[in-house]
This record gives C-alpha cells, structure tokens and sequence, in this order.
C-alpha cells in the first residue's frame, strides 16, 4: 500500500497549495523539493492579486474571477490553521488615466463589470483627489477597483508550510500515490522534452522592495508596473519580463523600476531601497496555466504555468486539481489542459 495518498513535487505556490487542499480533505500528503520553498518565482516580493479587465470574457478570466473571490476565506482559512499570517488583505488597486479615450473605455469597462463580477466587486472611474498614496493621472481620473488584493509571497509560503506541517504533511522523500508535477521552469523544460514540443519556457522578472509604510493602502498598477504596499510596512515593486539575460541575478534594470514607481508615486521619494530580487517565471505558450493529467502516465498530474497570476489563481487551481486527484471530478477548462495545448503545438508546426 502507498505510504502517502498523494505527492507533490515543488514547493512553491502551486505545489503548497495543492498539497494543502488535498491535506484538508483527508489525503495523506508529502512534498518534495529539491531546492527550498519557493526557490523559484514564487520567492519574489510583489504579490499582487489582481483581475484581469472586465471585458472580452473567457474561461481564463472568469477562473481567475473565482480564484480572487475565494481568496479571502481560503488564507484566512491557511492563517489560521498555520498560526502565522500569509499578509493577505483586500484593499483594492487604483489605476491612472491617460485621456478622454482611455477614461470613456473604463466606464464601458465598470458597466461590463457590474455584471461579469456578479456584483461582489466594483470597477469604478473616479477623480483624482491629490492625495498622497495616488498615482500621477494625466486626465485627472482613476480606476478604482475593489477586487484587487495583496499577499506577501514569502509569508503565505510560510503559511501554507506551517498549515501542512500542522496537519501532518510529510516533507521530503520519495514519490508514492498519485503524483503532481508543480516543478515550475524546469517542469515545463521536461514537458517540452517528453512530447518533442515547445510547452513552455522561462521570463525572467526583477523586482524591488521599499522601506514606506503604506500597509492599509490600495496597490497601483500604471503601464504595466505593480507597486503592491505589505503588512509589514514595505512597498514591492515589479516586475521586468525579460525573455533573454545574461546573468540570473538582479542587474540595472531594478533601477529602471524604481525610475518609473517614483514617477507614478510621488510619495515615495527617498524610500531606502531594502532588496532586489530576481527570478524565472514559468510561461506557457498560450500563457495559461497548465492543469491536469499528464498524458500517458497513469497517476501523474501537472500544475505549472503560473507566470505573472500564480498567487491570484492559486486557490482556485487547489482545489480543482484536488478534485481531480482525490474524487475524479474535473472541472478544468479546457484551454488550460496539457492535450490542448499540445494539440495546439502540433498545428503550429
């Protein structure tokens, strides 16, 4: 007999997650990592959990809907059975407006939300106030949205270790049971390699951190650029997207980020720089996440793909894939399946 029901090969946030949903219905669980808990991307500082726009609806957003509105119930849930604090809070995001078209595009956007968000979140084009936590706004508008919300990486990590050794996960060993793959970069190298087809690859990202206490304030996203405020009396800003480097260390570019969250805050003039952070996000071709079994091997399943929304689809990809492993019952969408997106490969080529 198995000594545990179900394995989990990567310790980041997928993998930790995972392993937590399947532990809280009863499955014997173990984790193996071969580096430390969120070696890779998943070690970054940002953590922001934010929606994708309220139009031209699919599968990938409306999932992504259901994982932000699980969230809140789901770390407090992981918080508290862990003692520790994942830093989650839902403050929101506020986003400035370049001019009158981009402001008209957001009041379509705020009527497409208030049916599209079930009315349990809102997407709202307001004033500029002047306040001192808001970003610089050529038109004088904002967006405003109260679905956006944060967690530190490396907290919720924490959390999800401390709730697993809690419940008597086993850390380490050998694979027994069912078998997931959330192995990150190299998961998507090995898949790539298995079925003589692109999967995936790699996008490096950099990020910084700041010493400026905003932690009850909102996170602002400008032209690509998330500058998240932490519990902990720190602002995270990033991140780069950079499909080639040279060295897998943070460089100038973090300047750069700090260049453009000075230009789009103000207020965070003179905030020391406490850390640079670097790692590689793992991409899927189509740039969803990869879930569910691996084709022609009995047992083993994938979760990888995360990229940029790994934290924000995290509870939701948990308890699919726990469904799917422990009960049979599959409720992935269709665009996020191994077979499809290798169905879509071969096409290509």
């Amino acid at each position: 007999m198995a000594s545990v029901d179900v394995t989990v090969r990567g310790a980041g946030i997928f993998g930790l997650s995972i392993a937590w949903a399947c532990l809280r219905r009863g499955a014997k669980v173990r984790v193996i990592e071969t580096a430390h808990p969120g070696a890779g991307s998943s070690g970054g500082p940002v953590g922001a959990l934010s929606p994708h726009v309220p139009e031209a609806w699919n599968a990938k957003k409306a999932f992504q809907l259901d994982s932000l509105l699980l969230a809140a119930d789901w770390w407090t849930e992981v918080d508290s059975a862990s003692g520790l604090s994942s830093g989650y809070a839902r403050l929101g995001r506020l986003q400035p407006l370049s001019d009158d078209r981009a402001v008209a595009a957001a009041r379509r956007r705020a009527d497409e939300a208030q049916v599209l968000w079930q009315g349990r979140a809102e997407w709202r084009v307001i004033p500029a106030a002047g306040a001192d936590w808001e970003p610089v706004s050529p038109s004088g508008w904002l967006v405003q949205d109260t679905l956006s919300a944060r967690l530190s990486p490396r907290l919720a990590l924490a959390a999800l270790l401390g709730a697993l050794t809690a419940g008597g996960a086993q850390l380490g060993g050998a694979e027994d049971g069912r078998v997931i793959h959330a192995t990150g970069v190299s998961g998507l190298v090995q898949l790539s390699q298995a079925f003589g087809l692109p999967v995936g690859s790699g996008v490096k990202g950099q990020a910084l951190v700041l010493r400026f206490d905003a932690r009850h304030a909102p996170q602002v996203f400008v032209d690509g650029l998330h500058i998240v405020p932490h519990a902990d009396g720190t602002v995270a800003v990033g991140s780069t997207s950079e499909t080639s480097w040279t060295g897998d260390g943070p460089d100038g570019q973090t300047d750069g980020l700090l260049a453009r969250a000075l230009a789009a805050v103000p207020a965070l003039a003179g905030a020391e720089v406490t850390a640079r952070w670097a790692g590689v996000r793992p991409k899927a071709t189509n740039r969803a996440p990869i879930l569910g079994a691996w084709p022609g091997r009995a047992g083993h399943y994938v979760a990888n793909g995360g990229f940029k929304i790994g934290f924000g689809m995290a509870p939701k990809v948990a308890e699919v894939m726990a469904d799917l492993v422990l009960d049979g019952r599959d409720g992935i969408p269709s665009d996020f399946r191994l077979e499809t997106l290798l169905q879509t490969a071969t096409v290509r080529r």
